[in-house]
């Protein structure tokens, strides 16, 4: 079919149009290097991409020793016409190799050619303080408890939140601490919540560890007060401590004297208003002395360090036994399994009649 010069005009712009529109795709962001183990971003950035199209990216399947991007969709941002797309991975103990990157839009397919990082070495001053092993553009401790866990240890809780960071790998090289661990760890993008369990002396004032500031590029101290109680979650919430607490004795201490005052002025004024005083007292003192109901809890069953499904099991049951409950949490009951030996069972974990 024959075109004429008008129409081949027309087709000849809207080509040029066509192929105008065509989405540009290029590495924006690769850092020059990185440290063992590091948490980093790469940015992919789209040049002319419409707002409401979002394009499909896979990394191809590489070799052993080729990163692997911590999340399959990246974070993306838009300014304009144009788009960036940033990828977070981790290092490890050689060069980093990142694998071809497929995108995918309506436009068709593009590939971005594999990257290559090189490894440095982190250097840490030697002046610093129990460095924790992690890296972090961003690193603060949101809510801390201290809260006794037997009788000459604490339980630390740490709420942390941080950007960039490996906290997976953290471990505060603290002779004091008798135990440490992750409970929780939620990542998006460089965002990354966790909540951290420490087990140290009763009578440790405070703890001090360091991070590693990628932005700052050196060391910065925390220093975490073990002397006192500050509300955290909700799960958290919960008094670790199964004997009487400083606040518990001190209502002991103080319904027994309202008691012993009250009988006095009985006695003066042999008023009935102060009788009835007296025996709101006594009823309220004597549930302080109530013993603990039991529980039967079969052989084999693991003993939390706290009442949540991703706590670390800090020994098991031997036999069944029956023992009294001291505190209980959802699904959880506090018990001392032997003197210093105090944690969670779940109500699966009770003995069935």
């Amino acid at each position: 079919m024959a075109y004429g010069p008008g129409m081949r005009l027309v087709l000849f712009i809207l080509m040029s149009i066509f192929a105008f529109a065509k989405v540009e795709y290029s590495y924006s962001y690769i850092p020059k290097k990185v440290h063992p183990y590091q948490l980093f971003p790469v940015t992919v950035f789209a040049k002319g991409l419409d707002g409401k199209e979002n394009p499909q990216f896979r990394f191809e399947k590489a070799p052993r020793g080729f990163a692997r991007a911590t999340e399959n969709r990246p974070l993306k941002e838009t300014n304009g016409e144009n788009a960036f797309f940033t990828f977070y991975f981790k290092a490890g103990t050689d060069d980093v190799r990142i694998p071809a990157l497929t995108i995918e839009d309506s436009d068709g397919k593009r590939v971005l050619e594999p990257l290559f990082i090189p490894l440095e070495g982190l250097n840490i001053d030697p002046s610093t303080k129990n460095y924790c092993n992690v890296m972090a553009s961003d690193f603060r401790v949101k809510t801390s408890q201290v809260s006794n866990f037997d009788e000459n240890s604490n339980l630390l809780y740490l709420t942390i939140e941080a950007h960039e960071a490996n906290i997976e790998d953290m471990d505060i090289p603290d002779p004091s601490i008798m135990e440490q661990g992750i409970e929780k760890l939620q990542r998006h993008h460089s965002l990354v919540n966790a909540e951290y369990y420490i087990v140290i002396p009763a009578n440790k004032k405070s703890l001090t560890f360091s991070y590693y500031d990628t932005i700052k590029r050196k060391s910065v101290p925390i220093e975490i007060s073990t002397m006192y109680k500050s509300r955290l979650v909700a799960a958290q919430d919960v008094d670790l401590n199964p004997k009487d607490s400083s606040f518990t004795k001190l209502k002991k201490y103080t319904f027994a004297a309202l008691s012993i005052f009250f009988l006095i002025m009985l006695l003066i004024k042999r008023d009935f208003f102060y009788l009835v005083l007296l025996v709101i007292t006594l009823i309220t003192l004597t549930t302080f002395f109530i013993p603990h109901r039991k529980i039967c809890v079969r052989q084999g069953s693991p003993l939390y360090i706290l009442p949540i499904s991703s706590s670390t099991i800090g020994t098991r049951i031997g036999d069944d036994i029956e023992l009294p409950v001291l505190d209980s949490y959802g699904e959880y009951y506090k018990i001392q399994y032997r003197p210093g030996v105090i944690g969670w069972i779940k109500d699966s974990d009770v003995c069935k009649d």
